[in-house]
C-alpha cells in the first residue's frame, strides 16, 4: 500500500479550467472520498490520479515516486467505473482474471487470486455464470473484484452504486467500506452522494469549482463548515441561510435578521465583535431547530415564531417549512407528531449550533 499526495494540479480542457490548483494527501491505507456536484472536477481529479489523463500543471506521487506521467499500468492502481464494465461473452470467473492474464501471471496464481476474491465479494458461487445472468448488484461485484484482483496500491472508485437501486445502495455501501478494511488498500472515492461520503469515507474532500474547500472527518464537515457551500451542500435537508446585522446592545451582541433577532453568549459574541454594523451570513441545520414542545431540556436556545407554511411527512421525521416573516426555515422534527398548515409555531434555535459566516467571502467566522 502507499500514500498518495497531489501537488498543485492544474488541468485546461481548452478555455475550461477543470482543476484550479488541487494540493490533498491520502493516507497509506486511507479511504478517502471526493465529493462535491456534478462538473466540480472529481473525476478529472480520479482520472489524473489513475493516468488517464495528464495534468497541465502539478504533480502525483504515490508515496516518494512521482507517477505523473508514468502510464497507467506502471502505477499499479485499479479503477472501478460508473458502468459495471464488464465483457459480456466472458465468465465471471474469466472477468475477474482478465487484469491477470495480461499480466501473465501463472495459471495456478490467477486461480488463487480469483478465488479470493470472488470469496470476498461473496460471489464465488457465481464464477461459472455470464454476465447477462447476474443482477446490477453481483455484475458490480464482479467489477470490484476484477479490481482488487491485482492486489493494486491504489484503488479508485468512480460513483461505483449510482446505477443501483437505493436498498442496494445502502448494503454495498457498508459492503465496500468492510471490504476496504479487511484488505487495507489506500482507496479514493468518488460521489456526489452526501450519504454515501459521510458513512464511507475516513476523511472527505469537499470540491467546487474545480477547488477543494475543506478536507476533514464527516464530522469535520458536518460540524464545522468552513464556508456556506460546505455548509449547505452536506447535511438533509439543506442548511438554512439568512443574512443579519452584527448589532451591540447593552455590551450584548445581537444578530438581527428584522423578524428573527438571535442574541449570543458572550463567548460568541466575542468572536463578532469586529463585525459590528456589518452584514453577515447565519446558518443552522433543519435538525438543530425544535418546535418548541420537543426542545431537549436545559437547551441554550433562542424562541421563533412563525406558521407552518408547508409539511413534509416522511414517516420517521416530519420536515415543517415555517414562514417566520418574509423568509423559510426548515425544521426536522419528529415523524410522531402532527403539523398543520397554517398552524402558529414557535420553534427554538440551538444557539451553540449556530453558523455565522462573513456575506462577502462565505468563510466561516463561527
Amino acid at each position: 500500500m502507499v500514500d498518495v499526495r497531489l501537488e498543485g494540479l492544474v488541468k485546461r480542457f481548452g478555455k475550461t479550467v477543470a482543476l484550479r490548483g488541487i494540493n490533498l494527501e491520502v493516507r497509506d491505507g486511507e479511504f478517502i472520498v471526493l465529493l462535491g456536484p456534478s462538473g466540480c472536477g472529481k473525476t478529472t481529479t480520479l482520472r489524473i490520479v489513475a493516468g488517464l489523463e495528464r495534468p497541465d500543471e502539478g504533480r502525483v506521487l504515490f508515496g516518494d515516486r512521482d507517477v505523473t506521467y508514468l502510464p497507467p499500468k506502471d502505477r499499479n492502481v485499479s479503477m472501478v467505473f460508473q458502468s459495471y464494465a464488464v465483457w459480456p461473452h466472458m465468465k465471471v470467473k474469466d472477468n475477474i482474471a482478465f487484469p491477470l492474464k495480461i499480466r501473465k501471471v501463472p495459471k495456478e496464481e490467477i486461480e488463487r487470486r480469483v478465488r479470493w476474491a470472488a470469496e470476498l465479494l461473496q460471489i464465488d458461487f457465481l464464477l461459472d455464470r455470464y454476465p447477462h445472468q447476474l443482477s446490477g448488484g453481483q455484475r458490480q461485484r464482479v467489477a470490484v473484484a476484477r479490481a482488487i484482483v491485482i492486489e493494486p496500491a491504489v484503488l479508485l472508485m468512480d460513483e461505483p452504486l449510482s446505477n443501483l437501486d437505493a436498498l442496494l445502495r445502502v448494503k454495498m455501501r457498508s459492503e465496500l467500506k468492510k471490504l476496504q478494511r479487511r484488505i487495507g488498500v489506500t482507496t479514493i472515492y468518488v460521489t456526489h452522494d452526501q450519504v454515501e461520503a459521510m458513512t464511507m469515507g475516513d476523511r472527505i474532500a469537499v470540491m467546487n469549482a474545480g477547488r477543494i474547500l475543506q478536507v476533514g472527518t464527516p464530522e469535520d464537515i458536518y460540524l464545522r463548515p468552513a464556508n456556506t457551500f460546505v455548509g449547505g451542500f452536506v447535511g438533509s435537508p439543506q442548511m438554512n441561510f439568512f443574512d443579519a446585522t452584527v448589532v451591540e446592545e447593552g455590551g450584548s451582541v445581537i444578530l438581527d435578521a428584522g423578524d428573527i433577532r438571535i442574541g449570543l453568549p458572550p463567548d460568541m459574541g466575542e468572536a463578532l465583535k469586529e463585525y459590528v454594523g456589518k452584514t453577515v451570513t447565519v446558518g443552522i441545520r433543519p435538525e438543530h431547530m425544535y418546535p418548541e414542545d420537543l426542545a431537549p431540556p436545559k437547551l441554550r436556545g433562542v424562541n421563533i415564531a412563525g406558521k407552518v407554511d408547508f409539511v413534509e411527512a416522511l414517516g420517521s421525521d416530519t420536515i415543517i417549512h415555517l414562514k417566520v416573516g418574509g423568509k423559510i426555515l426548515v425544521i426536522k422534527a419528529s415523524g410522531s407528531h402532527h403539523y398543520s398548515i397554517g398552524q402558529d409555531l414557535t420553534v427554538i434555535i440551538d444557539i451553540s449550533k449556530l453558523h455565522v459566516f462573513r456575506k462577502d467571502s462565505g468563510e466561516a467566522i463561527i
